[in-house]
């Protein structure tokens, strides 16, 4: 079970984002979701500034789900980022998106991606997915413990 764990989710269909709302609240994980609506504003979180700065509202997540199709910063462009990013470099960062192209899935695995998976159409269908998400990211695979840099950072951030 994830608990205590952050999911930051950047998506920017504000139609996706309530269904992946609603879907995480039915599979029991709707406390576990933190969204921005664009690459930039990904970035910005991750990085804790503008109004990320506070990590007791804006944990550092443990696993990013990332559509690709944003406008702006996209998110092979914030994927690109996320691995020249020292202190992220362990971070987990599954795409969800709506895109199929072999070509996508191909280029979001060379960038770092640590999975990929098709947005169903179905609520129901979005439903089982992220329980199975659940059951496979919280007890079958084993994670990397956080980097030194990420460890430091969520003890400042914690003791302030």
């Amino acid at each position: 079970m994830l608990i205590n764990q952050t999911i930051l989710m950047a998506e920017d269909d504000p139609d996706d984002v309530m269904l992946i709302q609603r879907a995480f609240q039915k599979a029991g994980m709707g406390k576990l979701l933190q969204i921005v609506r664009d690459g930039g504003q990904a970035i910005n979180y991750l990085s804790g500034k503008a109004e990320y700065k506070d990590r007791g509202h804006h944990p550092m997540p443990f696993l990013m789900l990332l559509d690709l199709k944003m406008p702006g910063t996209n998110g092979f462009e914030v994927l690109q980022w996320i691995r020249t990013q020292p202190e992220l470099r362990r971070l987990l960062v599954v795409v969800l998106t709506s895109s199929n192209l072999q070509t996508d899935v191909d280029k979001a695995y060379e960038l770092g991606a640590n999975s990929y998976l098709v947005k169903p159409v179905e609520f129901a269908e979005l439903v089982n997915l992220l329980q199975r998400f659940e059951v496979y990211w919280s007890e079958i695979n084993r994670t990397p413990s956080a980097t030194l840099e990420t460890k430091q950072l969520r003890t400042e951030t914690t003791l302030g």
